[in-house]
């Protein structure tokens, strides 16, 4: 593997641990450990006891239109109280997971600086680092939002959303980073094949950015309702548009990746490679961290494996994408 491949993969690599490491903080409710960005409790390293902290270097004017903005009185926000929301467990959490986000911009910009020895020869390539710095920058800048936003519906799933597309992006750098980018055979039945997995990824990503919604809404009624058990709020859940079609939906995800695997498995020159059986484990597997999630509760634990094995389950799938569509130059076999 190339030096350009190494660096371009390690900004992939880490952007699917920043995933992991995101969904814990969104498992924890640790969104807000940080009330302020780029710093943190206005330190670039964040204090471990609310003594630690001055409170005249907080931004408390930007608290206060939060507030407002969130229909709250700005006046009820003074240090003392904003102080008293301090929780030493988030705080790290949050900062542990903005430190995670430092490799993908440094391998990022190395990426980026090493793509233009492409510029005559594969010009694609530098034009896709490109969008993955810009990407990069405009998840940070989401980042920001979200912290001064109070976690406002909506921005969350922008903010998945994004990070999906820059894996996207970078899964293409890496793969047209090699000399010969891998390809994908199959016998002359299976000229379909590509169209079955472009029509399993669409549902993929379809479910997911409505399962991103389900969550928000979970967490919207949760807070609405206090320390009462899940029970008590979940029917109003379960009643909503959003909730009922991601559920239901599930099952047509399945189905369809069921038809690609079978179809690869038939078609594909040795049958179903790594990719194939990757995405039909992942899919399996969300069905039953879904399964797990509705019926039993919210485990925190299998909140993070359900949005850490989303992004790599595209990751994977966005690669077989690229080799299924790529132009094989000789005539298939």
């Amino acid at each position: 593997m190339k030096a350009f491949q190494k660096v371009a993969l390690a900004a992939l690599i880490f952007t699917l641990l920043l995933m992991f490491v995101g969904a814990v903080v969104r498992a924890t409710g640790a969104g807000m450990g940080c009330p302020d960005w780029p710093k943190c409790w206005g330190q670039y390293i964040p204090p471990t006891a609310v003594e630690q902290i001055d409170a005249d270097t907080l931004p408390i004017e930007r608290y206060k239109d939060k507030a407002a903005r969130h229909g709250r009185n700005p006046d009820e926000v003074t240090r003392e109280n904003v102080l008293a929301e301090f929780n030493p467990v988030h705080t790290w959490t949050e900062f542990v997971n903005r430190l995670c986000s430092l490799p993908i911009g440094v391998f990022t910009m190395l990426t980026l600086g090493m793509s233009f020895r492409y510029l005559k020869k594969k010009p694609i390539i530098p034009a896709l680092a490109a969008t993955a710095t810009f990407l990069v920058g405009l998840n940070a800048w989401m980042g920001a939002r979200i912290v001064y936003s109070g976690l406002q519906p909506g921005t969350i799933t922008t903010h998945m959303a994004l990070a999906m597309m820059l894996l996207g992006v970078q899964v293409s750098i890496v793969w047209y980073g090699r000399d010969e980018p891998w390809r994908i055979k199959t016998s002359h039945l299976g000229r379909n094949l590509k169209w079955y997995g472009l029509i399993a990824f669409i549902f993929i990503i379809a479910e997911g950015m409505m399962g991103s919604q389900v969550r928000e809404m979970t967490d919207a009624l949760k807070k609405s309702h206090g320390d009462a058990p899940r029970i008590e709020w979940s029917a109003e859940l379960e009643q909503t548009w959003m909730y009922l079609v991601h559920r239901s939906f599930s099952w047509a995800v399945l189905l369809t990746t069921l038809m690609f695997y079978w179809v690869a498995r038939s078609c594909r020159i040795g049958g179903a490679g790594w990719h194939e059986k990757v995405v039909l484990g992942l899919v399996i597997a969300q069905m039953i961290l879904g399964l797990v999630l509705s019926q039993v509760g919210i485990l925190r634990v299998v909140q993070v494996l359900h949005i850490g094995f989303s992004a790599v389950l595209v990751a994977v799938f966005f690669h077989w994408l690229l080799a299924a569509f790529a132009r094989v130059p000789s005539q298939r076999v």
